[in-house]
Parts: structure tokens; C-alpha cells; sequence
């Protein structure tokens, strides 16, 4: 594969021109790659409502509690790792295969466990396909969008991460009240085992099908033109741009484009491609991704039941709130979509750490002065996620699909996003350490206190990207321009 760079400093192209009908094809083709979203989504919160039912069954502590909601973390930073190379070798297509394939093999070791070491490792395996998806359906959709509505479609992304969510909410507890309600029923069999004898593994098995689905649908959509044009398959990247554009005239405009940006030889890009002039955005789209999860999002879906249990709430009602915050999340997800490309990154992803951290200190201040009201609690973590929801959540996939040159953008988003999981680890670990010893407030007080920093740094580091194309938005990375752009 050739290795190449957008130029250092190219001036902004006007908007390419498409109709409403290839719009809507490239949005029905970006749809299937954030079925890996969907995935993602799914995967890593279904584990909330398997959480108390599987510690029951296993006698879990709370080192082993934490290790197993964090194993499938370590399978997705492993995944993150190989992901970025898969792509430059494979192409994207292939890797969104592999990840389809690998979350169905993980719905049904866990649904068919018989140890909790077999469970792990489901989990590990998982979070494989979830570490893969996580690179490449925001790495695919960026390089197939017009740059006028790239930020849109990117945050499909983020608005099927949420979707999977509520939808794992729901199944989890659907099939808790099911079991609940049916513990009085005698039976045998797979169904009985499944829904109602130990009702954690049906949670877990409802995942088959969208693997399934991403793995069929993945077989239909065409190759990432700027991956098929990197490596010197320009006719058939020019035929793929034809088909999404649905002119042969703005694919030919395109390709040009994007040939003129891979033919200036990388004097800003060595072997050694995180130094020089690409060290600024990879410390910003690391910063970007640690920074989101230390805003505790990852805590609310993990252990949300748990939290609102402490809240007063019982077992039952406290997945029902679950699923309430869940779809907070994505309703508020769907407002990115309109925000995002019409005010830009930068204002929107302020606002966004403001609220967050508004009301995360509301909620720790719940909690530390004895506020144990379930309904004001729910509130307060239902306003947290909204803020989250149109900001820190898409616009973190955003910035760091679009602002490294295409050849190693895979990999610069590799690391990146390795930064997500690990963080994940480290405060889904900690968390029933932090909630055993200091309470549930400190965690709270403790993100309310991270998403400060990330608005002093979005405010005066983060240059504005929005309605770029991907070969222009290297020359941000020129002091003199980033400085103009941020005032």
C-alpha cells in the first residue's frame, strides 16, 4: 500500500454537489457500518443487567465484579491494537466482517457458558469485535461522507452506539421482569434455561442476530474509495465515488483530489509519523478520547442499576430507570445530528462539558448529602446524559476520523481509541473500590472535575474542523492557521 499525506497546507474545496437520492445512498451505506455502533453499544452495556444476576450465581467479590465488566475492555483494546494495521493491509470492508463475526461468536459462548471463565471469555472475544468496530465504522463512514454533512453521518455512529444501549436496556429488562414474573413455573429445556431459570444468558444471546445482520449486510457495501485510491486500485476507487456521488464528473473531481493529496510527498510524515506536525492532533485526539470516558459515561450504563439501588430503588425498578437513562442518551444523540455540521465541533462539544459537569455535581452533591430520592437521582444522571449525548459522545468519533492524513489515519485512530478502553478499564475497575470506600458521590465530584479540564482545553487547543474535506484539514496543524481558526 502507497504511504502518502495530505498536503500541508491546501486551501479548502468548495462542496461537492450530490442530490438528495445519492445522499440517501450514502447515508443507507454509512447505516451498515454503524451497525457496528449498534454492536458496540449492545455489547458493552448488556453486561449492566447480566451484572447482579451473574455476581449472584458465581459468588462474585468486588475485584472479580470489576474484572468481569472490565475483561471485555481488554478484549477491546486488543482490538483497537490490530484493528488499524487490518485496515491499511485488508482494506475496511474486510475488518467490518471480522467484527460482525466476532460479536456472534461472543453471544453464543456467553449464552452457552457453563463456567464464568468461559463467560470472560466471551466477553474478551467481544470486546475484540467491539475494539475492531470502534475503529472501523467511523474510519469508513468518514471516507465515504461528502465533507458538508461528514460530522452528520459520523455521529450515526454515536446514535447506534446509543440505540444498541437502550435496546440492551430493554432486553435486560424484559427478560428480568419475565423471569420474575415466571419463577414459579416449573420447566426445562433451552427456552426455560435461557428466560427464566438464568435469564442473564438470554441477555447475552439477543446479540446473535445484529452480528448476524452487520456480517451479512458488510458483504454489500463497496470498499472505502480513499483506501481502494492509497492503494492503487484508482479505477475502481473512481467507479466507487461514481456510485456514491452519482457523477462521474465530481468522482473524477474527487479522486483528483484526493491523487493530488497522496502525490505530495509527506515531508510533514516519516516512519516516525506521530512526531513533527502530527504530534498536535494525536495529543488532542488522544486527549479527546481519555477525557469522554473520564466524564463517567461508561459508569451510568455499567452500573446504573447498581447506582440507582443505592438510590433507594429496587432491583426490578432500577433497570426500568436503567432504560429510561438509556433513552435519554438517544434522543439526545439524534439532536448531534443536527448540531454538529450546522454550529460546528468547537461549540457544540463546550457546551456539552458544561452541562455534563453541572450535573454530575448535582448528582455527587445528592449523594453526599443523603438526597437518596430515585426520582431526582434519574434527573440528574437522565440531564448528564444528554448533555453527553449531542456532544462528548459524537463529536470525539468525529474529530479523530478526520483530522489525521489518510495514510495512517487508521492507525493514528488506533491509538486514539486504544485511549477510550484503556480509560474505560482503569474507572469501571475502580469504580466498586471508589463506591465501597468513599461512596458513590466521590466518582461523581471526581468526572464533574475531569469535564472542566476538557473544556479549558477544547477552549484553547481544539481548532475547528467542520466542513473540511479530509485532505484539507492538515494544514489546521500549521501553527499561524490553528491559531486563526480557534480565536
Amino acid at each position: 500500500m502507497h504511504h502518502v499525506v495530505e498536503p500541508a497546507a491546501a486551501a479548502a474545496a468548495p462542496p461537492l454537489p450530490h442530490s438528495s437520492g445519492n445522499l440517501l445512498r450514502v447515508t443507507l451505506v454509512s447505516l451498515v457500518s454503524a451497525l457496528g455502533g449498534f454492536l458496540f453499544g449492545y455489547e458493552t452495556v448488556v453486561i449492566a443487567g447480566a451484572l447482579g444476576l451473574v455476581k449472584a450465581q458465581f459468588g462474585f467479590g468486588a475485584v472479580m465484579e470489576g474484572w468481569f465488566v472490565t475483561s471485555g475492555l481488554f478484549g477491546c483494546a486488543a482490538g483497537v491494537l490490530i484493528a488499524g494495521r487490518l485496515c491499511d493491509r485488508l482494506g475496511r470492508k474486510p475488518v467490518m466482517l471480522l467484527s460482525g463475526f466476532l460479536l456472534g461468536l461472543c453471544a453464543a459462548i456467553c449464552a452457552l457458558a457453563p463456567t464464568a471463565d468461559w463467560v470472560v471469555a466471551g466477553r474478551i472475544i467481544g470486546g475484540l469485535g467491539v475494539g475492531v468496530a470502534s475503529i472501523v465504522s467511523p474510519l469508513y463512514i468518514s471516507e465515504i461522507a461528502p465533507p458538508e454533512v461528514r460530522g452528520r453521518l459520523v455521529s450515526l455512529f454515536q446514535l447506534t452506539i446509543c440505540v444498541g444501549i437502550v435496546t440492551a436496556m430493554l432486553v435486560n429488562a424484559l427478560l428480568l421482569n419475565f423471569a420474575l414474573a415466571n419463577q414459579a413455573v416449573d420447566g426445562a429445556g433451552l427456552v426455560h434455561w435461557l428466560t427464566i431459570a438464568e435469564p442473564w444468558r438470554g441477555m447475552f444471546l439477543t446479540q446473535l442476530v445484529p452480528a448476524l445482520l452487520l456480517f451479512l449486510l458488510a458483504f454489500a457495501v463497496p470498499e472505502s474509495p480513499r483506501w481502494l485510491a492509497l492503494a492503487g486500485k484508482a479505477d475502481t476507487a473512481r467507479s466507487v465515488l461514481g456510485w456514491l456521488r452519482g457523477s462521474d464528473a465530481a468522482a473524477r473531481t474527487e479522486l483528483a483530489q484526493i491523487v493530488d493529496a497522496a502525490g505530495a510527498e509527506p515531508a510533514a510524515v516519516s516512519r516516525k509519523w506521530w512526531r513533527g506536525a502530527l504530534r498536535r492532533p494525536l495529543f488532542l485526539g488522544i486527549f479527546l478520547a481519555v477525557f469522554s470516558e473520564l466524564s463517567g459515561i461508561t459508569v451510568v450504563m455499567y452500573y446504573g442499576p447498581t447506582i440507582l439501588e443505592r438510590a433507594g430503588i429496587s432491583a426490578g425498578s432500577s433497570l426500568g430507570g436503567h432504560a429510561i437513562i438509556g433513552i435519554v442518551l438517544a434522543l439526545f444523540t439524534v439532536v448531534s445530528l443536527f448540531v454538529v455540521d450546522r454550529f460546528g465541533r468547537r461549540p457544540v462539544l463546550l457546551t456539552g462539558c458544561a452541562g455534563a459537569g453541572a450535573a454530575l455535581a448535582a448528582t455527587g452533591a445528592c449523594f453526599a448529602f443523603g438526597i437518596r430520592d430515585g426520582a431526582v437521582i434519574i434527573a440528574m444522571l437522565c440531564a448528564f446524559v444528554a448533555f453527553f449525548a449531542f456532544s462528548l459522545g459524537p463529536i470525539k468519533w468525529i474529530v479523530i476520523s478526520e483530522i489525521f492524513p489518510t495514510n495512517v489515519r487508521a492507525r493514528a485512530m488506533g491509538i486514539a481509541t486504544v485511549a477510550v478502553w484503556i480509560t474505560d478499564i482503569a474507572i469501571n475497575q475502580a469504580f466498586p473500590v471508589v463506591r465501597d470506600s468513599f461512596g458513590v458521590s466521590a466518582m461523581f465530584l471526581i468526572c464533574a472535575i475531569f469535564l472542566a479540564i476538557q473544556f479549558v482545553v477544547v477552549l484553547t487547543k481544539l481548532p475547528e474542523t467542520n466542513g473540511l474535506p479530509l485532505e484539507d484539514i492538515l494544514s489546521l496543524w500549521d501553527s499561524d492557521t490553528q491559531k486563526g481558526r480557534s480565536a
